[in-house]
């Protein structure tokens, strides 16, 4: 694997051999704010690992002292409504929304604003005991627009997402965690080497299912239970028709370990 500069790109990415890729912010002098050229890189790499076939997982982290605290201000301040609506924020983090292949966020300190936005957009995320999740907007004057609203809602509830988008107040780590935010909780020094070990495991498991897993999970969500359980029945015996099902399935019963191919 290639080792991540401390300058360079605002975005590195490093490929494992064992199918699984870190995607690093990498703004420490700006505590990887989320200018537009960063979000345009970032959704270049999302774009090539999504069809990238040696890579089944993928880990989004900001590094060891934060994720991201939020937006770029400076590019921000006198931009007017018609510029804003222009930027099509929602079009940069498009292949990261719908990245098919399993995401895994490994925060530690500020996820701020936009930092949370983003990692709302991960499948699991892990964060350290000292990181902490917010969404400031509205105390700029403004409101969280690249998901916030929404992803908090359904993944805290009502009212939490309300606390947080109405007072701008940060929350811990073990509160997300309480909330369903975050999915894992973990020592600050382990946040990444436990997201790698998650992917590892991921990653070893049949892609095909892992990105029908995510794809049901995701669609069924705004769905009726019964619209949402056919789609889960189809998926299922989609599956069937693959070679990774007899693999696994022989695998079991041979008492070996399964060698997924993806197809």
């Amino acid at each position: 694997m290639s080792e991540i500069p401390l300058k360079g790109p605002s975005v590195v990415v490093q490929r494992h051999d064992n199918g699984v890729a870190v995607v690093r912010l990498n703004r420490p002098e700006a505590t990887n704010a989320l200018s537009l050229p960063l979000q345009e890189l970032l959704s270049r790499h999302f774009q090539e690992l999504s069809v990238d076939p040696g890579i089944r997982c993928i880990v989004l982290t900001g590094g060891s002292e934060v994720f991201a605290a939020g937006g770029d201000i400076t590019g921000l301040i006198d931009a007017d409504p018609i510029e804003i609506y222009q930027r099509h924020t929602e079009r940069l983090w498009g292949p990261i929304r719908h990245c098919p292949k399993p995401v895994v966020a490994a925060v530690c300190g500020y996820a701020f604003g936009g930092g949370c936005e983003l990692a709302m957009l991960a499948d699991i995320i892990v964060a350290g005991e000292g990181a902490s999740f917010c969404q400031p907007e509205i105390r700029i004057g403004i409101m969280p627009g690249i998901g916030g609203t929404q992803r908090l809602v359904r993944a805290m509830g009502k009212a939490k997402a309300m606390q947080m988008a109405l007072t701008g107040k940060p929350i811990t780590a073990r509160e997300a965690w309480v909330a369903g935010l975050v999915s894992e909780l973990v020592a600050d020094d382990e946040v990444l080497d436990t997201a790698l070990g998650m992917a590892r495991g991921i990653a070893r498991m049949p892609p095909l299912a892992a990105e029908q897993i995510k794809e049901v999970i995701l669609a069924g969500m705004d769905a009726s239970l019964d619209s949402a359980l056919a789609l889960e029945r189809k998926a299922n015996a989609l599956l069937f028709a693959s070679r990774d099902q007899r693999e696994g399935m022989q695998a079991f019963l041979d008492k070996r370990h399964p060698e997924f191919q993806g197809r």
